[in-house]
């Protein structure tokens, strides 16, 4: 065994730094010798503004990529929902590893008689505001931004009715509080429970050594769902969702996919089931449905109202 050291490189948020350290147990349980770096990305220090004002996709990986690409670091641990679908020339992604929990979950505060009436709900997420509108047009949306902790605090400091999160994200920091509801009508972003390692290109050594953490299923299916995302052109400016699931048993994928306006009033989706020889290509061709069916005359809208 080679005695480079694997230099992980992570935002410095307590969610990212366990992705990080998931990630050296791994590698080090394989007998490789790593260290971690923390960096402060753009994503974590400016928190007024929402995400898709700042006008660039990859606003939490631009940071780590840089010091990537600058030989700071080896490698890189994201949340895969937050990475562009277009990685940086000379950055090629190393390993997916096995997806968690896929559900967005709505914490409350000890009691939900509001979903009858009207509401205050903070996320900042263009398609979480899309999706609950969508199924409560009466309630109001506020923006809530900042790693996982600061956003449960501002959720105990404000008189919202409650916040929608990612699952994975509070359960991978024991953070998940009793009142909350699972939201499994609503379907998640593109690779929304699952982590992914980047790498340079021409790292052989740590692109060996990252490609034994990878999971087969977890990659295929997180792939449909970001090549859905990418043909619709969406990045962080648009309410797009997407789940794939692979069935064993009868060696098919099932796809749901959709494309909703930014207040939610209108939702283009898509459902399909096909062989698991044809995933290469169904992300493509269900975005490209959901496109001929409305779905570009929605995505020119909702970047005219972004420019505003």
């Amino acid at each position: 065994m080679s005695k480079k050291t694997i230099r992980i490189g992570t935002r410095d948020s307590e969610l990212a730094l366990w992705q990080a350290h998931t990630v050296q147990k791994q590698l080090n349980d394989l007998g490789h010798q790593t260290e971690i770096i923390a960096v402060k990305s753009q994503g974590d220090i400016l928190l007024d503004k929402p995400l898709y004002e700042l006008g660039i996709t990859g606003i939490f990986t631009k940071t780590l990529d840089i010091a990537m690409i600058n030989g700071q670091v080896d490698i890189a641990v994201h949340s895969m929902k937050d990475v562009p679908t277009a990685l940086p020339e000379g950055i090629v992604q190393a390993a997916v590893l096995e997806r968690a929990n896929y559900l967005d979950i709505l914490v409350h505060k000890g009691n939900t008689s509001f979903l009858e009436s009207a509401a205050t709900i903070a996320t900042g997420s263009l398609r979480r505001k899309a999706q609950w509108w969508n199924k409560y047009p009466n309630h109001s949306l506020v923006d809530l931004r900042g790693n996982v902790n600061t956003r449960l605090q501002k959720l105990h400091d404000n008189d919202w009715d409650g916040a929608v999160f990612a699952a994975a994200g509070l359960e991978r920091i024991n953070l998940k509080p009793e009142n909350h509801i699972s939201l499994d009508w609503m379907t998640p972003a593109p690779a929304q429970g699952a982590m992914v390692v980047v790498a340079m290109a021409n790292d052989e050594f740590t692109l060996d050594a990252l490609s034994q953490l990878n999971h087969i299923e977890t990659e295929i299916c997180t792939y449909i769902e970001r090549q859905f995302l990418k043909t619709l052109e969406g990045g962080c400016t648009a309410p797009i969702a997407a789940l794939a699931k692979y069935d064993e048993k009868e060696d098919t994928i099932h796809f749901i996919g959709e494309l909703l306006s930014i207040d939610g009033k209108q939702k283009i989706e898509i459902e399909k089931v096909v062989a698991i020889s044809e995933w290469k290509k169904l992300g493509f061709h269900a975005a490209q449905e959901i496109l001929n069916n409305g779905g570009a005359q929605l995505m020119e809208e909702i970047k005219q109202q972004l420019k505003k």
